[in-house]
C-alpha cells in the first residue's frame, strides 16, 4: 500500500472548510477504488486562525481517524505552514493544496497517474489565465514572473501554482533547504526533478476571502526575489557606478563652459538638486542592501519555521483521558448507591 499525505495549509478558512472536506473525500474515495494500491490521510494546518477554524477540525478528527492537524501558536504564515505539513507528513506521496477549493481536488487522479510510474517526481498545476483578479493585480504577477527569471538562475513559470503532487525523494529533498526566509515556489523549482504541469482555468473561492492582500503579494514577491537572486545587489553597485561617471562629466563640462565661454555657475539650485539625487541614490542602495542583511540576521538567530501548540495527538489523548475519568466518576457513583 501507498501513503499519500494531503497537506492543507489553512488561515480563517471555517466557511469554506466543510466544503473542501466534503469534495477531498468524493474523490480520495473514488481514487482508493480506481487505484486499490493508495490510502490517504489529510494533514490540516492551522495558521493562528482567530475563527472557528480549529473546532471544525475537531470535528473532523473525531469523524474521520484519518484526519491530522496541526495548530499553531500565532500566525506565521503559509510558508511555514507548508514546511510544518511536509516536514509532519507520513505518506509515499505528498499533496499539498490550498483549502479554498481553487485548487481543484477534481485534478488528483490525473497528478497521480504522472506520478506513479516514476517518469515524473511532480504533477502540479499551471494557470492559463487570470478570472476573477483585477487587471492591475494580474499585470504586476505577469511582471513578476519575467523579472523573476530574467534576474534569477532559479525557472519558475508563469502561473505554477503551490499545488502539488509529489514523491517522498522530492518532498525530501525540500525539506533539507530548512531556511527560515521561505519562498516554495522557488525552492520547487530550484530543487530540481521532473516536473509536469497541468494547465488549468482560474477558479474562485465559493466562499470566505482570501487573506491575501495586493501589499501582502508585493512582500511576498521582494522575498522571492531577493532569496533567489543578488541581482538587486548588482543594481545598487551599478547604480552608484553610474552616478559616479554622471557627476564627473558634469564636473568636466561646468569646467569647461567656465573657462570656455565664461558663465557663471549655477549655485543653489544646483547644488541642491545634485544633493537630492545622490542622497536618494545611497539611500536606495543602502536599503537594498539592509534587506539583504536583515535577512541574513534572521538565518542566523537560528529561530524555529513555527511552533506547535495543538496537534491531533493530543486533541485524542485528551479527549480518551476525559472520557476515561467520567466512566471512573460513573463506576463510583454506581458503587456508592450500591452500597
Amino acid at each position: 500500500m501507498k501513503l499519500v499525505s494531503v497537506v492543507v495549509p489553512c488561515y480563517n478558512e471555517q466557511e469554506v472548510l466543510p466544503m473542501f472536506y466534503e469534495e477531498i473525500i468524493k474523490v480520495t474515495d473514488k481514487m482508493s477504488v480506481d487505484f486499490p494500491e493508495l490510502e490517504f490521510e489529510f494533514l490540516f494546518i492551522n495558521d493562528g486562525s482567530k475563527d472557528k477554524t480549529l473546532e471544525i477540525f475537531h470535528t473532523l478528527a473525531d469523524r474521520d481517524k484519518r484526519v491530522r492537524y496541526i495548530s499553531f501558536s500565532r500566525n506565521f504564515g503559509k510558508e511555514s505552514g507548508m514546511y510544518a505539513g511536509l516536514k509532519n507528513a507520513k505518506g509515499d506521496y505528498v499533496v499539498v493544496m490550498d483549502a479554498d477549493l481553487q485548487h481543484p481536488p477534481a485534478f488528483l487522479p490525473e497528478m497521480y497517474k504522472y506520478v506513479k510510474d516514476g517518469e515524473y517526481d511532480c504533477a502540479t498545476t499551471r494557470r492559463v489565465n487570470r478570472k476573477g483578479e483585477s487587471k492591475v493585480r494580474s499585470w504586476f504577477a505577469m511582471k513578476f514572473y519575467q523579472i523573476m527569471n530574467k534576474i534569477s538562475q532559479t525557472e519558475i513559470v508563469d502561473g505554477a501554482q503551490d499545488f502539488r503532487f509529489m514523491t517522498r525523494q522530492m518532498v525530501d529533498a525540500i525539506l533539507d533547504m530548512s531556511e527560515y526566509n521561505r519562498f516554495s515556489k522557488g525552492i520547487f523549482s530550484w530543487v530540481g526533478f521532473n516536473v509536469k504541469y497541468l494547465p488549468y482555468e482560474n477558479v474562485e473561492r465559493p466562499a470566505g476571502t482570501t487573506s491575501w492582500s495586493f501589499w501582502g503579494l508585493f512582500k511576498y514577491s521582494l522575498e522571492g526575489i531577493m532569496a533567489f537572486s543578488t541581482a538587486p545587489l548588482a543594481i545598487s553597485s551599478l547604480l552608484g557606478i553610474v552616478s559616479c561617471i554622471i557627476s564627473f562629466i558634469l564636473i568636466i563640462i561646468t569646467v569647461f563652459k567656465t573657462l570656455v565661454f565664461g558663465e557663471s555657475v549655477d549655485g543653489y539650485p544646483t547644488t541642491i538638486c545634485v544633493i537630492f539625487m545622490l542622497s536618494g541614490l545611497q539611500l536606495f542602495c543602502t536599503g537594498i542592501l539592509g534587506q539583504y542583511l536583515s535577512k541574513t540576521y534572521l538565518e542566523t538567530k537560528h529561530r524555529p519555521i513555527y511552533i506547535a501548540k495543538e496537534t491531533d495527538e493530543l486533541y485524542r489523548r485528551k479527549k480518551q483521558e476525559n472520557q476515561n475519568k467520567d466512566g471512573n466518576n460513573n463506576n463510583n457513583d454506581n458503587s456508592q448507591s450500591v452500597k
